[in-house]
Order: structure tokens, then C-alpha cells, then sequence
């Protein structure tokens, strides 16, 4: 372990919110999130914060020397998720990249893993990175659960002794929780793509991680982010059945529907930040406990979100009526 690596959460915190003031500064030359028929904003709002983010984090990695093999595959994917809030990519070009970056993580970093769960692996990497994004669209929100997401992580590390993990984990909580000081409702800067992808994708390999060294089960970082999880997963499930150009964005995402059933951008944060505190609360409980407490904690868990959902469906159909 390095001798400052402790201090390097402090130096991810420090640089985003350096890196954050200037770019409000620099207001003019930063990509904008113009409001559509979609977005649930009424300006445009700078959407580089991911940028001061991503920043913070890879100088916090770089004091803790994070391998190559986690830092590499990121740094690529907030240069093109970059570009692409800057001018817009094709599809395939940016699933090509991802696709890429999770395969360059798998193949480097579990090299002992059976190739047919290595592609399942990939296709995880792909779809944690992708719902990131999709849940990327109301003010505090994806900061939120970066926040607390990656702060239960990293006392799920603490627990198994991982130091390093742990330390890795605080760096994007400390930057995450810098972006959200501007980011909670009314936001004054977005994370853009350059953010919320790359976030997503560090979301993946760290879990991943701690499930490759021993620290946990898979069910356990899966049930940290299950608010992202399901929404984004139970979204494109309704979305295909109902044969819709699911690859296009929309604004049906559970979120958005209580955001404009008036519960607001400040409403519908924190309803969401006392779902992430006891999705994480019951998951580092469960960790300790026996394997049947564990599955009864999962299946709580899914249960909680499922009734959640239905709810949510039930008040939109209501509102609709009326």
C-alpha cells in the first residue's frame, strides 16, 4: 500500500471540486443539456461535472496506484462518452467501446474465470454501465447513488479487510459526494455521459473485484444498487414486451414518472436516498449473517422493489385517468 494512499479520497474530492469551479466559470464553453420532450429540466444546464468527477477519481487511483487493467478501460470510456456529449456518436460506436472496455477488465482481470461465465460477466459489465446512464436523468440522483453505493461497497471491504478496495471505493464516494454538492436539486451542473457511463462501468469492475478477491457474494453489491437495477431492468423489460424501440431514450423510468407526478426533483431524491441507505443497510447486514438470512434478505429486498413498482404503476394509470 502506498504511504499517502489514505489521503487519497481527500485528493479526489479536492480536484473535482477544483476542476467543477472552473467549469462553472467556463460556463460558455461547456456542453449544455438543452431541454426536450424528454428531459425533466427547464434550462440547459452544464452537463460536464462527470469530467471533474472522473478526474477526482482517476487522481485519487493514480496516489493509490489502482491496476492498470481498472483505470485503462475507464479513462477510455469518459474520452468517448465525452465526445459524445459533445457532438453525438453512433450507437454502435459507443457499445462498440464499451463492449471493448468490459472485455479488456474480464479477460484481464479474471483470467482464471470459464469462458462461457467470462461472457456473461461481460454482458453484466455492459448493462450496469448502460442502466447508469439511463437512471443519469433527474437532479441528485445518479450523484446520490454513487454516493452511498460506493460508500456500502467500501464497508463491505472494510469488513473483509480489503484495504485497497476500500480505499478505491471511498475515492469515488469522496468525488461523487463533491459532484453532488452542485448536483442536488436545482442542479447547477450534470454529469453527462463522460460521467454517468464511466461510473457505471467502475460500478461493475469494483464489484466484480470484491467478488473475485473473496470480500463477497455477487448478490451483495447487486442489492447496494438495486434501486438502479431494478428500475432501469424492470423499464426495458415492459418496454420490449410492449415491442417499443427500447434502445431509444424516453422518460418512463420509474424516477421519472414520480418526478412528474409531482413529487419533484428534491421529492423523488430523497425518497431514493431512503431507498439506497436501506437497500445498503440490509445488504452489509446480510453479509455476516448465514446463507439463509442472506437469501431472505434478497428476497426482501426484491419483494420491497417489486410492490414499489407496482405502486408507482398504479399512481400513473390513476393520474392518467384523471
Amino acid at each position: 500500500m502506498p504511504e499517502f494512499a489514505p489521503l487519497s479520497p481527500v485528493a479526489s474530492a479536492l480536484v473535482t471540486l477544483a476542476l467543477i469551479a472552473w467549469l462553472l466559470r467556463a460556463r460558455d464553453r461547456s456542453p449544455l443539456d438543452a431541454p426536450n420532450e424528454r428531459s425533466l429540466h427547464a434550462r440547459p444546464v452544464p452537463r460536464s461535472g462527470g469530467i471533474a468527477m472522473m478526474a477526482g477519481i482517476f487522481a485519487g487511483f493514480a496516489i493509490l496506484q489502482t491496476p492498470l487493467v481498472v483505470v485503462l478501460p475507464a479513462a477510455a470510456l469518459v474520452a468517448l462518452s465525452h465526445v459524445d456529449d459533445l457532438r453525438g456518436l453512433p450507437i454502435p460506436v459507443r457499445f462498440g467501446a464499451q463492449l471493448a472496455a468490459a472485455a479488456g477488465f474480464a479477460f484481464g482481470a479474471l483470467p482464471a474465470v470459464a469462458l462461457p461465465l467470462l461472457a456473461l460477466i461481460v454482458i453484466g459489465i455492459l448493462w450496469v454501465t448502460n442502466l447508469y446512464n439511463f437512471m443519469d436523468g433527474s437532479d441528485g440522483l445518479a450523484g446520490g447513488m454513487t454516493v452511498m453505493g460506493f460508500a456500502f461497497l467500501g464497508a463491505g471491504a472494510w469488513m473483509s479487510g480489503d484495504e485497497a478496495l476500500l480505499i478505491e471505493c471511498v475515492i469515488v464516494a469522496a468525488a461523487a459526494a463533491a459532484f453532488l454538492i452542485f448536483n442536488f436539486p436545482p442542479a447547477r451542473l450534470f454529469m453527462g455521459d463522460a460521467g454517468s457511463v464511466s461510473i457505471g462501468f467502475l460500478a461493475a469492475v469494483l464489484s466484480l473485484s470484491g467478488w473475485r478477491d473473496g470480500d463477497w457474494p455477487l448478490w451483495f453489491p447487486a442489492a447496494v444498487f438495486a434501486p438502479f437495477i431494478a428500475d432501469a431492468t424492470l423499464t426495458l423489460l415492459k418496454r420490449i414486451l410492449a415491442r417499443e424501440r427500447f434502445w431509444e431514450a424516453h422518460n418512463r423510468h420509474y424516477y421519472q414518472r414520480l418526478v412528474r407526478m409531482g413529487w419533484g426533483h428534491r421529492g423523488t431524491a430523497l425518497a431514493e436516498y431512503a431507498l439506497m441507505l436501506a437497500c445498503g443497510a440490509t445488504a452489509l447486514w446480510a453479509l455476516r449473517q448465514p446463507i439463509y438470512f442472506q437469501l431472505a434478505a434478497v428476497l426482501g429486498l426484491v419483494a420491497l422493489h417489486a410492490l414499489l413498482a407496482l405502486w408507482v404503476d398504479s399512481a400513473w394509470r390513476r393520474e392518467r385517468e384523471q
